[in-house]
C-alpha cells in the first residue's frame, strides 16, 4: 500500500503576523526594563560602596550644631560637607548635635554615638552648662570623660573641642574661668581646639536668631568658617 501526502501550505495571517510583532517587542522592552533595572542597581551598590570607603566626621554638640531654627541643610555641619564634597575629600558628616543638650546628657549617649567608629570627632559641648551655671568642675569633668571614650575605643580618631565663651552677665570670674576650661583640656588631652565657636558671630544681632543667641544662616556660615579653619589641615596629606 502507498501513501500519499498532500503538499500543506499555511499561510500566515494578519493576526498570526501581529501576535508575532507583539511577542518581539515584549521581548524587547522587558530585555530593556531589565537592563534599566540593572544599570540603577549597579548604580545604587556603587553609591553605597562610596559611602562605606568614606571616613565618618562627627558633630556632637548641642543646639549650636543641629542648626537650631534652621533647616538642617544650613547647620555648619552641613556646610562643612558641602566644602569636603567641592574638594573633592573622603569624608562623610554626621551631625549628633541635640538641641538643650549639656555635658551631662551628651556624655549619657556617647557609647550610642561612639558605635560608628569617627575618623574626626569634633566635641560641641558646655555652652548650656555655663548658661545655667553650672560648677565648672562638673563641665570639665563630663567633658574629660567623653574625650576619653573617643580616645580609647578609637586611640587614632582625630579630636576637635569647640571653645565657648559665655556673655558677662553671669558674672566676671565665673566667665573668665569657664573660656579657659577648653584651652585647658585640649593642652591636657594633646587635642585641636577651635579657639570659639561663634567668633565673629556671638553678639552679633544680624547675624543671629531674635533669642540672640543661636547663629543664623549667615551666622551658620561664619561658624563654618571658624571650624574649618582648624579642620580642613587635619583632612588633607
Amino acid at each position: 500500500m502507498k501513501w500519499k501526502f498532500r503538499n500543506i501550505c499555511i499561510r500566515p495571517t494578519i493576526a498570526s503576523y501581529i501576535t508575532a510583532i507583539t511577542m518581539l517587542l515584549l521581548v524587547s522592552c522587558n530585555s530593556g526594563e531589565a537592563d534599566k533595572m540593572s544599570t540603577e542597581a549597579d548604580v545604587e551598590k556603587e553609591e553605597v560602596m562610596k559611602r562605606e570607603e568614606k571616613k565618618l566626621i562627627i558633630f556632637f554638640g548641642n543646639s549650636l550644631t543641629a542648626g537650631y531654627g534652621l533647616e538642617l541643610n544650613q547647620s555648619f555641619p552641613a556646610i562643612i560637607q558641602q566644602k569636603i564634597d567641592s574638594f573633592g575629600l573622603p569624608y562623610t558628616v554626621v551631625n549628633a548635635g541635640v538641641s538643650g543638650e549639656t555635658s551631662s546628657g551628651g556624655l549619657g549617649r556617647m557609647d550610642w554615638v561612639l558605635q560608628q567608629k569617627p575618623e574626626v570627632f569634633v566635641l560641641e559641648l558646655g555652652g548650656n552648662d555655663g548658661l545655667r551655671g553650672i560648677p565648672l568642675s562638673e563641665t570639665k569633668k563630663n567633658l574629660q570623660e567623653m574625650i576619653s571614650k573617643v580616645k580609647n575605643k578609637y586611640p587614632d580618631c582625630k579630636i576637635l573641642l569647640a571653645g565657648m565663651q559665655l556673655p558677662p552677665n553671669m558674672g566676671r570670674k565665673y566667665t573668665d574661668e569657664f573660656s579657659m576650661l577648653f584651652p585647658e583640656l585640649a593642652n591636657e588631652n594633646n587635642i585641636h581646639l577651635i579657639p570659639f565657636l561663634l567668633e565673629n558671630v556671638g553678639g552679633e544681632p544680624s547675624l543671629n536668631l531674635e533669642d540672640g543667641i543661636h547663629p543664623n544662616a549667615e551666622g551658620q556660615k561664619l561658624v563654618a568658617e571658624n571650624v574649618w579653619k582648624i579642620l580642613f589641615p587635619l583632612l588633607t596629606p
